[in-house]
């Protein structure tokens, strides 16, 4: 796995950022139990997909080390709308790439223009155009 980090279970919050299954997902629910008589406190986390939007659950103990995307949040300019794809270049460091547009979100096809600023995300090597 590349672009991700090693962190313990126990670190982890609701709002971060989890791999479950290769797949980036955000967590949207965290609960941990009581360890047992001979056991160690467990974890149990609900993410959801952030490009499938799929639920997903894990259950690990609290010491247990697991992969975590590195999630940047980044501004792109619409270069240009190619009906399939649309052309993006960076706003930090001026790079170019497309984007299928049956990978952004329905409610951002609208904000598809030549010049107009959108903002996403970048994690394990996918875009996601989000707000």
């Amino acid at each position: 796995m590349n672009e991700t980090s090693i962190q313990a279970i126990k670190y982890l919050k609701v709002g971060r950022y989890i791999v479950i299954d290769d797949e980036p997902c955000k967590v949207v629910e965290y609960i941990t139990s009581k360890p047992g008589k001979h056991g160690e406190a467990k974890a149990r986390m609900v993410a959801i997909g952030l490009f499938d939007k799929q639920k997903r659950s894990l259950v690990h103990p609290v010491k247990h080390k697991v992969h975590v995307p590195l999630v940047d949040r980044r501004k792109a300019q619409v270069l240009a709308n190619m009906g399939s794809e649309i052309q993006m270049m960076d706003l930090e460091d001026y790079n170019t790439f497309n984007v299928p547009l049956s990978d952004i979100p329905d409610k951002f096809h609208g904000n598809m223009e030549s010049g107009n600023e959108i903002v996403y995300l970048l994690a394990m090597g996918r875009i996601l155009v989000t707000d």
